[in-house]
Formats: structure tokens, sequence, C-alpha cells
């Protein structure tokens, strides 16, 4: 029902279950994938940009920070290792993939429930965004959990779930790193004014009427 969205993690063909986490490489190896996620202006939903490769999630936070927000706005950053990532398989456009799921009682278990984090495919071809945030003891419950919470919300072609303490998230104290100082005016679009020039060459090269 739920795999690794790293494709490494499947080569290793792992039995049905919980994917235990990856033995770690050799040092200078390769970096490890993580998945970047924005938020565009304040009190809109994270939605998934992109890959970046880093040595860790600090790293990869810059990264993600210099590769998805540098030229347009951002007011926020999450990080996850996309090994850490579960999906659903996906559905077509206009289904709801939760409704081709089976899902399995939940089993008993000692152990308390954590924070899991749900992003939503609305459309093939489109981005993750951001569902919301359930409480479960595995990837199956929590997928199941945002069934009863999210999954009135279709067309969702695909879901990611990944537990919330594997996400780097940009704090409130961070949003300071995006603003734009004096000197670098350039990497705002408005500096440009490229309407205003392209009107004063008009003017300027608007040819004479022949007398």
């Amino acid at each position: 029902m739920l795999k690794s969205l790293d494709p490494r993690v499947m080569r290793l063909n792992l039995p049905e279950g919980e994917v235990p986490a990856m033995e770690p490489k050799p040092e200078l190896d390769q970096f490890e994938t993580y998945e970047a996620f924005h938020q565009k202006k304040e009190g809109t939903a994270y939605t998934y940009v992109g890959p970046v490769h880093a040595p860790n999630e600090d790293v990869a936070f810059l990264f993600a920070k210099e590769q998805y927000s540098r030229r347009f706005a951002c007011t926020g950053l999450w990080i996850a290792r996309t090994e850490n990532i579960q999906v659903t398989p996906y559905g077509n456009d206009g289904e709801n993939v939760y409704d081709t799921i089976q899902f399995d009682e939940p089993t008993q278990r000692s152990e308390q429930p954590e924070a899991y984090e749900i992003f939503h495919l609305k459309k093939r071809g489109k981005a993750h965004t951001y569902a919301g945030r359930v409480m479960a003891k595995s990837y199956p419950e929590a997928l199941a959990e945002a069934k009863k919470a999210f999954g009135d919300k279709g067309p969702i072609v695909n879901v990611w779930v990944v537990k919330s303490k594997d996400v780097l998230q940009s704090a409130e104290e961070d949003k300071d790193m995006w603003t734009t100082i004096p000197e670098k005016k350039y990497r705002e679009a408005i500096a440009y004014k490229v309407m205003d020039k392209i009107t004063k060459y008009k003017e300027e090269n608007k040819p004479t009427t022949a007398q």
C-alpha cells in the first residue's frame, strides 16, 4: 500500500511493512536526497518544489533556499529526507486514491501515537500540497487517519506521508532570511521595471511623420 519515495530503498526488496532506516553509506560515497516544500506567503499551504542533494538536512535546507526561494516569494521552507517519505500508488485524474486502498484494522501496539504530515496530489503534473497533520502509531495508520480527516477533499491522485519529527521546518525567526537587502534589489523582479524601459524606448524611437 505504501512504499518509500526513495527508489534506493525499494531496490533493497525489503519485506512488506515498516521500512527500516537505510544503513549508513561510506563517508563521501554520495549525498543523500532531500525533498523541499515551500510556502509562497503566510497562511498558504506548503507545496512541493523539488529535490536537493546534501550531506545533511541543515545543508539541504541551505541548498533548497538557494535553489527554490532565491528568485520568487517564499516565507517558509520544509525539508524531509526522501527515504522518510512514504507514498501511495497513483490514481487517475479525477479519482480519489483513498477510495482504492484497502485499509487494514490497526493492531494493538504499546507505542504512543506521533505526528505525521500529509501531502496530497490533486492532479498529475501538479505539485503535492500540504493537507494537514494526523496522529498515528505507524505509516499505514497515519494514512487511514488522513482519509478520515482529509479524504473528502478529492480528487486526490497520490498521497505522501512523513513523520513530523523527520521534517526540518523553518522557524518564525528564520523569516528574515528571505528579506531582500537594498544592495540586492536585482533579485526582485519589480526592480527591473521592464515595461517602463520598453515604453520609454518606444517613445524615443517613434517614427516621425513625413511632412
